[in-house]
């Protein structure tokens, strides 16, 4: 079982997976930041509304922010958190569209550009006219003695 779980583990599929979660995490806490601490502070002024304060206390009280009724011990509904992770979810969704998108024009680029390269004329035998190999000396097919090049 254990060289089963080794074998498993330590694939390069799976490898790649574990280090694009790391990196997915750590970008996430990037992307993250960047919504709650320039995005949404930017939002909420133009708008003329923090979403922060946007919240429900399910005990009946009437608080002015979510810190006071934190600090009554209020059950709170967080909606104004739900649209920032929203946005957040977006930003980074389209950041990774943009990612992809640029990765899978490379790709087409690269691959457009080994279509397009002209493929050198292959090195026939002059006795039986079999394909072969640039520094063959000899034919593979005849066996007949051939110049080197």
């Amino acid at each position: 079982m254990w060289k089963d779980f080794k074998k498993f583990a330590f694939r390069g599929n799976v490898l790649d997976m574990a280090i694009g979660v790391i990196i997915a995490t750590a970008f996430g806490k990037i992307v993250s930041s960047v919504v709650n601490d320039i995005f949404m502070p930017l939002i909420s002024r133009i708008i003329g509304f923090d979403f922060t304060n946007w919240f429900v206390a399910l005990d009946g009280g009437e608080y002015a922010t979510l810190q006071e009724a934190t600090d009554a011990g209020a059950s709170i509904l967080h909606y104004g958190n739900l649209i920032s992770v929203i946005v957040d979810f977006l930003i980074i969704a389209f950041f990774i569209f943009m990612v992809v998108r640029l990765i899978n024009k490379a790709k087409n680029r690269a691959k457009k550009e080994a279509e397009e390269a002209p493929k050198p004329e292959p090195r026939l035998c002059p006795y039986c006219f079999t394909e072969i190999n640039e520094k063959a000396t000899r034919c593979p097919h005849c066996t007949s003695e051939l110049e080197a090049k």
